[in-house]
């Protein structure tokens, strides 16, 4: 099946600066991409094959990436996550 997949974080598409440059070096967000990146999430029980019906699904790692965001920044509704992380 296919995924809905993101952009190449190192290309400029519609803004100067990309959005990997943007991140800085040290952000939470560089290891959870890492750690989610190097899982084989087949052997973890994670499905990955589904009927292609319909609009495609966001792929099941890039899903993990937000929910180890959301639980280590404790954001509990997806408009949290819009909003600034010093309101929490």
């Amino acid at each position: 099946m296919k995924f809905i997949e993101g952009q190449y974080r190192f290309l400029t598409c519609l803004f100067s600066v990309s959005p990997d440059k943007s991140i800085d070096e040290n952000n939470e967000v560089r290891p959870i991409d890492l750690l989610v990146d190097r899982l084989d999430l087949n052997t973890s029980g994670f499905a990955s094959d589904f009927v292609d019906n319909g609009r495609p699904a966001y792929h099941p790692k890039d899903l993990l990436k937000l929910f180890i965001y959301r639980y280590l920044n404790r954001i509990r509704s997806s408009g949290g996550l819009g909003k600034n992380q010093t309101e929490y």
